[in-house]
């Protein structure tokens, strides 16, 4: 037995031993490989080590781009998320829109100090404080004309006060949204209009600048309204002109209507950039882009401004506004449209209110670059203003019967007896009772005619002219500006008008 188990066991030993060595010798080979890989890896020399790299920086780069794609992916759901969520929470809170409307908030140009416009250049310049209602006050600036640029200098505010009782006119400008009084276009354009000769009042209306108060259609309204009649109780006879831009034209038709209700309309209307209402420019406004096509657009965006109260109505207050309206707009206004200026002078030209008031309409090419607030650049500025506010007049009786009676009460108003004169010489005294000197017209050539468009009234298209052209001393065409207009305060009369510069250039009357 012993000898038959023998053999076995050395056997088993012996495959032992074997498996031993081979597990010995397959883990060197093992070791050896790995050393191997690890020195092809540093050294590169490895074919198969470059597959290895490239499948492993393609994993790294797809696996960034993943990354990548689902950031990406929850920053644009979070924009329209948001997208969506603004009309909702603008709809649910409608002081939302109306911030946004008069910006009120946004103080531009920072760090100055208000109560030193002559920090912005303005040396004829007094800071006042009004007070229209009980805990609103609005800050006020009144510029003198620079022509007492020197006798300003240390003057308080009883100068100033008294300084609007003489004889230059006044303009009470109303701003429009952000910003404040000393706003840099602003302030050129007051530099501008004292230039001119001007007196310039201008103020925060409540909830700008250092004003107290809350901004509302209403209350910007009644300030405007303060500030006139503040001016008027010290301006004497003087004329004052309102003078409103972008939003400040709303407050700007407002204030007048009121004023044309009881009475007392202003000697003029000026309107730079205005709009027809609020609605028509919140669609039209470059920020309404992104929602104009939105669905629900009005009932989201447009009615919350209507219960706010906030309507700027110039389209339905121009048709109740009873004195001249000049409106002036950029074809490149990038704020408020070019079209809605023009659309608004269609709506006030033809008025029954304006029938007896000048209403022009002057548009500024794109080229010139005015766009939104850069008006005051225009060096035909000075002339428009001129040509608008400065024609001379006189006043000539009208007896509302026939043309001959009425011819026959002219000469006798001018001095000329009871018998009509010839033509020419009537003529002749009317330039020089309207402009105050002989204009050495042409006399019997440009005879006297009846007025087609106005009734026993008389026109004189000037030589070279033909009939319904803009040289017409009583024309009412579309294309004229009317010359001739009703003096309301002291019926039966006509106003004739004559300009001498444009007599002079070949334009004929005004």
């Amino acid at each position: 037995m012993r000898k038959r188990t023998e053999p076995v066991a050395l056997e088993h030993e012996r495959c032992a031993a074997a498996g031993s060595s081979s597990s010995g010798s397959a883990a060197a080979a093992l070791d050896a490989d790995c050393r191997l890989k690890q020195n092809l890896r540093l050294t590169g020399t490895g074919p198969a080590e470059p597959r290895c790299a490239a499948d492993a920086g393609m994993k790294r780069a797809l696996g960034r781009r993943k990354g990548l794609w689902l950031r990406l992916r929850k920053i644009l759901l979070c924009v329209l998320g948001l997208y969506i969520a603004i009309p909702f929470l603008i709809k649910l809170c409608p002081g939302i829109q109306a911030k946004l409307i008069f910006l009120n908030f946004v103080r531009v140009p920072y760090f100055i100090d208000l109560k030193k416009p002559q920090d912005q250049g303005l040396n004829h310049t007094c800071n006042y404080y009004l007070q229209p209602e009980e805990d609103v006050s609005v800050g006020v600036w009144h510029t003198v004309p620079a022509v007492w640029w020197k006798n300003a200098q240390g003057k308080d505010q009883m100068w100033y006060e008294d300084a609007l009782a003489s004889s230059h006119p006044i303009i009470l400008y109303l701003h429009g949204n952000a910003g404040t009084r000393g706003g840099d276009h602003r302030v050129e354009l007051y530099k501008v209009l004292s230039s001119l000769g001007y007196h310039v009042v201008t103020f925060d209306y409540r909830g700008w600048g250092d004003s107290v108060g809350t901004p509302s259609e209403r209350g910007m309204t009644y300030d405007a309204l303060h500030v006139f009649d503040w001016i008027k109780a010290r301006s004497g006879d003087n004329p004052v002109y309102i003078w409103g831009h972008s939003l400040g034209t709303g407050v700007a038709t407002n204030l007048v209507r009121r004023l044309c209700e009881r009475e007392t309309p202003p000697d003029a209307l000026i309107l730079e950039s205005p709009f027809t209402n609020i609605r028509e420019e919140a669609k039209s406004h470059p920020f309404s882009v992104i929602y104009r096509y939105f669905p629900g657009f009005d009932w989201f965006f447009l009615d919350p401004i209507t219960s706010s109260g906030i309507k700027f109505a110039n389209d339905e207050n121009v048709k109740h506004i009873s004195c001249p309206l000049l409106i002036l707009h950029a074809e490149d206004d990038p704020v408020v449209p070019f079209q809605l200026g023009r659309k608004l002078y269609s709506i006030a030209a033809p008025a029954r209110s304006f029938r007896d008031f000048k209403v022009q309409f002057v548009p500024f090419r794109s080229d010139l670059g005015y766009r939104h607030k850069y008006i005051y650049k225009s060096p035909e500025l000075p002339r428009i203003l001129s040509y608008f506010l400065k024609r001379r007049c006189a006043r000539l009786p009208y007896t509302g019967r026939t043309w001959a009676a009425d011819r026959r009460v002219m000469s006798s108003h001018l001095g000329l007896g009871a018998e009509p004169k010839p033509e020419g010489e009537a003529l002749a005294v009317v330039t020089r009772a309207a402009c105050g000197a002989d204009q050495h017209l042409p006399s019997a050539a440009l005879p006297w005619a009846p007025c087609r468009l106005l009734p026993r009234l008389a026109y004189l298209p000037v030589r070279g002219y033909k009939p319904h052209s803009t040289a017409w001393l009583c024309g009412l065409g579309q294309d004229a500006n009317p010359p001739c207009a009703w003096d309301k305060a002291s019926k039966p009369r006509r106003v004739w008008c004559f300009d001498p510069e444009h007599w002079t250039h070949g334009q004929g009357f005004c």
